[in-house]
Order: structure tokens, then C-alpha cells, then sequence
């Protein structure tokens, strides 16, 4: 049995490819400035927040580290409009994603905040800072520095996880792959390609977000 392969029939629909690629970074973009965002605000809440703060943030960090994303995703999509809140593909998938990386982002931020020497805050309280100040420039900058590379692994990872957005027919890129091999009927060559350009979208991001912070995040 002689096995054929036509990947040109597969990079002929680009212009599907394209937008799901546009779609997979537009939807890692939005939800890493906010679940990131979101994971410095709960890691402060977690190592500075009152106890209370402390147990309902918590709660929420186990709830969503120990449940799958697809369960979070349809949760926030078929879930809330039994509540009256009915949210596009697109709103709810970013809001699953946001939800998922925040949770994690807190526990890896925290990790580094807990990591500063206290010789440094006392320092800063010495020369008037308060704790927003504190925390904003001598606690947080390297609380970064130390955790980078484990919260860019976990962007990726949210970003790879995008792909069963495509359950709740979001357009990012592994919609597209599905779509073009309903329409080819040629399944191996179009996750082949997807699997090729989920690849580069990570190395690509990883390159990116390795450069952007010691640059314009947590400085030199």
C-alpha cells in the first residue's frame, strides 16, 4: 500500500492558517498581560495580604491548578450563561486563559517574592518607601528576575493550551487545522503543519519574552 502525502493541499488554505495563528497570539497576548498582572496582585495578596485574602486566594489557586483547562474553559463558556452571562468564543476562551495562567503565575511570583531578602525591604522602609513602593521597586523587580524563565514556560504553555479553544469554535490555529482537513480530507499533513507552526510560535515567544524583560520589565 503505497501512503501519499500532499502537504501543498494543506498550505494552499495559508489564508485559514494565517488567521488561526493570529488568533492563537492575539489570545496568548491578551491573557498574559492580565493573568500576569492578576499573579503579581495574588502573589502580594498570598505573602502580604490579610488572612483572609490570603484563604480565598489560596482556595482559588488549588481550585484551578487541580482541574483541567478544558473543564475551566467549558465551565466559563456553557456554564455561565446558566447564570444570565453569555460570553462570545473568543471573551470566554481568553477568560479561561486568563484564569488559568493567573492561577499559576501567583504560586511561581510568589516563589520569588518570598525569595527577597529581608535586609532589602528593611532597607527601603529606612529610607521612607512605603509598602506599595517597596513592593512596586525593590521586592518585585527581582522577585522577576528570579522566576522569569518558569513564568515564560508557562505562558507557552497557556498559549499551547489555546488550542481547545477550538472546542467552543474560537479560530486560533488548531480550529484552522481542523477545518482545512474537513475540507481535504488530509488529517496527517494539516497537524503536521500545525504541529510545525506550534513549535515555532513557542520557540518564537520564548525567544521574545526572553528578551523583553530583562529589557523593558524587570531591568538589567
Amino acid at each position: 500500500m503505497r501512503i501519499e502525502f500532499d502537504f501543498l493541499a494543506v498550505l494552499a488554505q495559508w489564508p485559514l492558517l494565517a488567521k488561526g495563528v493570529a488568533w492563537t497570539v492575539g489570545l496568548t497576548v491578551v491573557a498574559s498581560v492580565i493573568g500576569v498582572a492578576l499573579g503579581v496582585l495574588f502573589a502580594w495578596t498570598r505573602s502580604h495580604g490579610p488572612a483572609w485574602a490570603k484563604w480565598v486566594v489560596g482556595t482559588y489557586v488549588e481550585l484551578i491548578r487541580n482541574t483541567p483547562f478544558i473543564v475551566q474553559l467549558f465551565f466559563v463558556y456553557f456554564g455561565l450563561p446558566a447564570l444570565g452571562v453569555k460570553l462570545s468564543p473568543e471573551v470566554a476562551s481568553i477568560m479561561a486563559m486568563v484564569i488559568n495562567l493567573s492561577a499559576y503565575a501567583t504560586e511561581i511570583i510568589r516563589a520569588g517574592i518570598d525569595a527577597t531578602p529581608k535586609g532589602q525591604i528593611e532597607a527601603a522602609m529606612s529610607l521612607a518607601m512605603n509598602r506599595m513602593q517597596t513592593f512596586v521597586r525593590v521586592v518585585l523587580p527581582p522577585a522577576l528576575r528570579k522566576v522569569w524563565p518558569s513564568l515564560v514556560s508557562q505562558i507557552i504553555i497557556v498559549m499551547l493550551g489555546s488550542a481547545v479553544c477550538g472546542q467552543i469554535s474560537t479560530e486560533e490555529l488548531s480550529y484552522a487545522a481542523n477545518l482545512i482537513q474537513s475540507r481535504n480530507f488530509r488529517a496527517f499533513e494539516a497537524y503536521i503543519v500545525a504541529t510545525l507552526v506550534y513549535l515555532a510560535l513557542a520557540i518564537g515567544v520564548r525567544q521574545f519574552l526572553n528578551w523583553l524583560g530583562p529589557r523593558f520589565i524587570f531591568g538589567r
